[in-house]
């Protein structure tokens, strides 16, 4: 049994103390209770006094706000414009010096068959046959013999190396048959971010082939690329200087 002097300081003690009640609480002190939990998505963002307490319980209200945004785009000076087409003429001819193209029967049939590869390399000049450009590089993947139309088709990648102005990928369809379009890949250099179309017209095939580019996404071309070419003709020939690769007809070290 407690003695008369514990009892008397127990009463003391619960006297002195006095605990709060949910009316009690302030703001601040509900916010230094809630400030070590860690509440998901918009919770973390609720203010005191979307809190309430009671007792050793509490209940949440979120309120949302309209809040009216507005969208705006920019546009760097000297962005080329998305729009802009710019065309390129470039007849590229097989002069048969260095040994392309390569057929590789891996079908191991007699006609050309599905798998066939033909992997090839040849000479670049400019639309109106005055420049060297450099050349081509690639592989075409044979698809379908096309016997009634005396050709084939292929699945082509390959790329058009121009000297220091840098090269243009491509890739699609190469018919032997007929005229195609292909896909323009990309770039780099001064076609660094190209993108568009290139037509190609088989004028002997695999000998003398003539393509215009629909170029996008770069800058304007150099004057030295563009040029008003030359008709396309199975006759076509570049001009002796082009072909001698003198100085003054060839762009800065092109590809050879």
């Amino acid at each position: 049994m407690a003695s008369a002097s514990s009892l008397a300081t127990l009463r003391t003690l619960s006297s002195s103390v006095k605990m709060p009640n949910s009316r009690s609480l302030s703001s601040s002190h509900s916010q230094q209770f809630f400030s070590g939990f860690k509440l998901p998505g918009s919770f973390s963002t609720l203010s005191s006094r979307s809190i309430t307490t009671h007792h050793h319980s509490f209940s949440t209200q979120k309120h949302t706000t309209n809040i009216k945004t507005r969208s705006f785009s920019c546009k760097m000076e000297g962005e080329p414009a998305s729009t802009k087409v710019q065309e390129l003429h470039v007849y590229e001819i097989n002069e048969r010096d260095r040994g392309s193209p390569a057929y590789l029967r891996l079908s191991q049939k007699e006609v050309n068959s599905l798998g066939d590869l033909v992997p090839f390399s040849n000479k670049i000049y400019s639309g109106d046959l005055q420049k060297r450009l450099g050349i081509t590089a690639g592989i075409c993947v044979l698809i379908q013999h096309v016997p009634e139309k005396k050709g084939d088709r292929y699945e082509a990648i390959y790329s058009f190396y121009f000297g220091d102005y840098g090269h243009i990928t491509v890739q699609g369809a190469y018919l032997t048959y007929e005229d195609t379009y292909l896909a323009v890949t990309g770039g780099s250099g001064v076609f660094e971010g190209a993108s568009g179309q290139v037509k190609l017209q088989q004028l002997i095939f695999p000998f003398k082939l003539f393509y215009t580019f629909y170029l996008k996404g770069i800058p304007d071309l150099p004057v030295e690329l563009l040029c008003t070419p030359v008709p396309p003709s199975p006759t076509v020939e570049p001009s002796p200087a082009a072909k001698a690769t003198e100085p003054h007809a060839t762009i800065r070290n092109f590809t050879n």
